[in-house]
């Protein structure tokens, strides 16, 4: 399965106008959303390797929107929310309080060594208030989108999101 994205008019304009100001990396994603490609197949089209960010950022700016999803044997079927962007492992029933804090520590070190704590603030009080694994997961999009924001966290987002799942 996969999900299907298209153009809205906002961003058809954009294609038109440039008057959005995406960077070229972004607007090449833009282009090739064209309501029949799979996000699994633009991903074997284009090169990106935030492809989904960059796919959440479109559709959170009115770009893009969710047309359908792409059936096993290619049909569409009706569109159902998106994914998160997070995997989450099963682990043991109950917190385990060590690995809660790993995961606590993992997300503010990280907040502040690539954002910085001045913008993010409210995020990092709370992850530090967070008291359960429900807590930090459902901070994690919020945290993935903060380091994303940032020159070097876009680089290593990947790598660091993957290491946070590992323990979150």
């Amino acid at each position: 399965m996969g999900v299907i994205f298209a153009k809205t008019l906002k961003g058809q304009q954009e294609i038109e106008t440039r008057a959005g100001g995406l960077s070229p990396r972004v607007r090449r994603v833009l282009i090739f959303v064209d309501g029949k490609r799979s996000v699994e197949a633009l991903r074997g089209v284009l090169q990106s390797d935030d492809l989904q960010h960059t796919l959440g950022m479109l559709e959170e700016d009115g770009f893009i929107s969710m047309v359908a999803v792409a059936g096993a044997a290619g049909e569409k079927i009706a569109p159902h929310p998106l994914p998160s962007l997070a995997a989450f492992r099963l682990h043991p029933p109950g917190d385990d309080p060590v690995r809660l804090q790993k995961a606590r520590n993992f997300m503010l070190n990280t907040l502040n060594a690539y954002v910085g704590g001045l913008g993010t603030s409210s995020l990092q009080d709370r992850v530090e208030a967070a008291r359960t694994q429900a807590d930090l997961r459902s901070l994690f999009d919020e945290w993935y989108h903060a380091i994303v924001s940032s020159r070097d966290g876009r680089r290593e987002a990947e790598q660091l999101r993957s290491k946070l799942l590992e323990v979150i």
